[in-house]
């Protein structure tokens, strides 16, 4: 048997006593290290920075160019406006016929102004001429009798005084004198009636006015009872306007009526924007109309040229009483934002603008327009409007007013001024910019 080789014997590893507690002080000063390394590094960034940076300026908001209008002191109207009316004739006539018979000619050409007495219409007048003529006849012929027999009653009056005829021939005689003596009055109407009758043939304008359309042909035959007339004739000079008020107003207009004081009232077109005519009130209506709760009133002008045309559809503008010395200024500078109304002051002194890096020669930023101003947004109380002109209270006459760009406007802003768009309240453009500032 074979000896078996014995196997040596596994030699045990001795395992290294751990690294941490033999470098344990070490890893300390490294972190240590490292964070002074930081430290350095941050402060030295820090450092380099405040060495190499630029101060920048501190950006400014640039001033707001704005229009400006300048207020004014003047008389304010107070006025009923819109008041809805038309326009009324002073007359209108149906020119009719009194006679019949042949329309022989029209003397007029239609819608043409004619003048009172003027020729319209010519009726055939042979008929009636030839009516004119017996009764002229028959007035001769008994003109004569009567002669004839007022001659024999001197007659018989001297013979009855000679007592050559009796009483009752004389008296008979009498009464042929008197007989004769109505049938010439007859006759002497029956000639007047012919001759009204004649002149009815030569039918003239009855006013002054303009001529419509007409209603017959020369050729026809018209008749004394139609209803329809030839022409229609309407006086436009002068012409009325018939509006309605308010019954709220009636008080003012009728004291300033009992005054005596004259009324002015204008017209306005259908979009309201085109004055017509101007003129007075005449007359004031007796009754105030429930259904509606308002009153007439008819206002009169003279219409030189025509404007007015009746039945023609007005807005009337009626000047109830006038407000003096008040302060004006544009409608559209006026500003509400729900609580308060309010306008923007210019400053009277400006101040010469340092930035002028965006300075555009000759423009409205030049040198010469480098002024800024500051702006107050004042409260105001607004009063009577008339047109795009206002009176107000808070503002006083010869302040400069902000008249556009209100939406980038607030109170104590910067402005620079463009050229002044009137020196006046009233008739001052409308703003480039109507949005409502903040309030």
């Amino acid at each position: 048997m074979s000896e078996e080789t014995p196997k040596p014997a596994r030699s045990e590893r001795v395992s290294p006593p751990p690294s941490h507690l033999g470098s344990a002080p070490k890893t300390k000063r490294g972190w240590l290290a490292a964070g002074v390394l930081v430290v350095v590094v941050g402060i030295g960034v820090i450092f380099f920075r405040v060495l190499t940076s630029q101060p920048k300026p501190v950006p400014r908001t640039p001033p707001v160019q704005v229009s400006t209008v300048t207020a004014t002191q003047g008389d304010m109207g107070i006025y009923v406006w819109p008041a809805l009316g038309s326009v009324t004739p002073v007359a209108t006539v149906t020119v009719p016929t009194q006679v019949s018979g042949q329309l022989a000619s029209v003397n007029f050409v239609e819608g043409q102004m004619v003048r009172a007495g003027d020729l319209l219409v010519q009726i055939d007048a042979r008929p009636f001429q030839a009516a004119l003529d017996s009764a002229e006849g028959t007035l001769q012929r008994d003109q004569a009798l009567l002669t004839e027999a007022r001659t024999n009653l001197i007659r018989f009056q001297a013979a009855y005084e000679q007592k050559a005829i009796p009483k009752q021939q004389l008296d008979d005689q009498l009464s042929l004198v008197e007989q004769d003596g109505g049938t010439v009055k007859y006759d002497q109407g029956q000639v007047d009636s012919a001759k009204v009758q004649l002149g009815y043939c030569r039918i003239t304008s009855p006013i002054s006015g303009r001529v419509g359309l007409r209603l017959e042909d020369p050729g026809n035959i018209v008749q004394s009872t139609s209803t329809n007339g030839l022409v229609i004739i309407t006086q436009l000079q002068p012409i009325t306007v018939i509006f309605s008020v308010a019954e709220d107003y009636l008080p003012q207009i009728q004291h300033q009526w009992g005054l005596g004081n004259h009324m002015t009232v204008q017209v306005y077109d259908r979009a309201q924007r085109t004055n017509l005519a101007t003129g007075s009130v005449l007359a004031l209506d007796n009754q105030i109309y429930s259904g509606t709760g308002t009153f007439r009133i008819r206002a009169i002008f003279t219409n030189e040229d025509n404007t007015l045309f009746p039945n023609q559809f007005v807005n009337a503008k009626l000047l109830i009483d006038t407000l003096h010395h008040q302060t004006l200024i544009p409608t559209s500078v006026i500003q509400r934002n729900g609580t308060n109304t309010f306008v923007y002051v210019v400053s009277e002194q400006g101040t010469v603008q340092t930035n002028t890096a965006n300075v555009v020669p000759g423009g409205t930023n030049s040198p010469a327009n480098n002024l800024v101003y500051t702006v107050e947004m004042r409260s105001v109380l607004a009063g009577p409007t008339d047109g795009d002109s206002t009176a107000v209270e808070g503002v006083d006459p010869g302040e400069v007013l902000a008249a556009d760009n209100f939406n980038r406007l607030e109170d104590k802003a910067k402005v620079t001024k463009r050229s002044p768009v009137g020196g006046r309240g009233r008739g001052a453009p409308p703003p480039a910019d109507t949005n409502q500032s903040r309030g």
